[in-house]
């Protein structure tokens, strides 16, 4: 049977090929990733935990899920893992729900500041069922204000504190954050989700000698299928010998089923790429990328992850920036900043890495020749009259396409990109 689902499949696989992938929370998996992910692994229900079934059948699918689970903690040095979470929302709101329980106070950083929605965003379950606190970063200097923290943390008791972000191109003082809840005798949860690959490689302070559970997506740095795992230390199985059996039931048959076992099976595939040297010297190069990527847009970065002030080029143009940038083959999100002037609908800032491209085997001179790309699109909009009505959202969105796709120097660069991306190979793409 002809499907239109593959000719679809064969667009979107032309448009990574001769575009830029620049979202930091997208990467790229090894063709072996993409052949456990399609595997027969798929027909398979095992509900419950390697050894506790409620479905016959699954010896082959406890190996997998207990090598799986070895592979996490010996990259890690966790003490138990949970490798069944389908994905990293879930995995978090699994964690939260047992450690706060419904109505409990958490404490994480505000979405405006770069942290994620599932940390205590009014707009996620997380601000609905938790009496969810958020700290924020400085709007200087965009750091983490450890002194808010702790002010906040003595103020409203919570059961546990996040630390992680989705936003922030900076380096976590976990120990800072142990510290803080040391004193209010509540747990500390990493949620490592876009650093796991920096952290393994020791490119980034490990959390692990600091906070009690660990919770991250698989793919991102980790370049594996989507998913996630939630991973217990030494300190945290010492607050609580059944921390980790007490989150795998919050997960199964707390909030899921069955898992997923060809994504369980991938998981460990992109676990042992991690563990080779070529990983650690590919996550040195997504560093470098990224470091020049930002001192060529002005700003700076620590990680792999780069967050673009557009204030200079008019107000709320984080939209507007997203859109001409894709038209010109550059794929990027719309990001609010710290101290958001705007609105998180049409913030003032973009945000964008280099984990994807890097994959991609493109290095510093690559970068500078994008940044220069990214200028260019920048400039062309700021000289644009682009409408900046912000309170009919349809007409509004709908004339920014509309002017974006007809305008001519996007289209030129957009024959520069395609030329340029052409050559760098994707896995699973010929």
């Amino acid at each position: 049977m002809k499907s239109k689902v593959f000719e679809l499949i064969k667009k979107e696989a032309h448009r990574q090929k001769f575009g830029l992938e620049m979202i930091p929370s997208e990467n790229y998996t090894s063709e072996n990733v993409m052949r456990a992910m399609g595997s027969i692994l798929t027909n398979k229900y095992s509900e419950g935990h390697p050894g506790a079934r409620y479905y016959g059948g699954n010896e082959v699918i406890d190996e997998i899920e207990r090598y799986a689970q070895s592979l996490a903690n010996k990259l890690f040095g966790t003490e138990h893992a949970i490798v069944q979470p389908h994905s990293g929302s879930p995995a978090n709101l699994a964690v939260a729900l047992e450690l706060a329980g419904s109505g409990g106070t958490t404490l994480g950083l505000n979405l405006i500041s770069g942290g994620h929605l599932t940390h205590g965003s009014r707009a996620s379950w997380t601000g609905k069922l938790f009496n969810a606190v958020n700290y924020n970063v400085n709007p200087e200097n965009w750091h983490i204000d450890l002194n808010e923290v702790r002010d906040l943390a003595k103020k409203h008791k919570p059961k546990f504190i996040w630390v992680g972000t989705t936003a922030y191109p900076y380096k976590l003082d976990y120990k800072g954050f142990a510290e803080i809840a040391d004193e209010v005798g509540c747990f500390l949860v990493a949620d490592t989700s876009h650093i796991s690959g920096l952290i393994v490689t020791g490119l980034h302070p490990d959390p692990v000698p600091y906070v009690d559970v660990i919770t991250t997506t698989t793919h991102k740095t980790l370049r594996g299928p989507r998913g996630a795992m939630i991973l217990v230390t030494k300190q945290g199985l010492g607050k609580d010998p059944d921390l980790g059996k007490r989150l795998e039931k919050s997960v199964m048959p707390g909030l899921q089923g069955g898992p997923h076992d060809h994504q369980t099976a991938a998981i460990a595939i992109a676990l042992e790429e991690a563990m080779q040297p070529s990983f650690t010297s590919y996550m040195e190069q997504v560093v470098k990328n990224a470091k020049i990527l930002a001192k060529e847009l002005g700003t700076d970065s620590e990680t792999h992850l780069v967050l673009k002030s557009l204030t200079e080029y008019g107000f709320g143009m984080g939209y507007q920036a997203q859109f001409a940038l894709e038209e010109a083959g550059i794929t990027v999100n719309k990001n609010t900043i710290p101290g958001e002037p705007a609105s998180p609908f049409y913030p003032s800032g973009i945000r964008l890495g280099s984990p994807a491209l890097t994959t991609r085997g493109m290095d510093e001179k690559d970068m500078i020749k994008i940044a220069g790309w990214i200028k260019e699109v920048l400039e062309e909009i700021r000289g644009m009259d682009l409408p900046k009505e912000q309170s009919a959202r349809a007409p509004f969105l709908k004339e920014v396409k509309y002017k974006l796709k007809e305008n001519k120097n996007l289209k030129r660069i957009r024959v520069e990109i395609e030329s340029f991306a052409g050559k760098f190979p994707v896995p699973g793409i010929f």
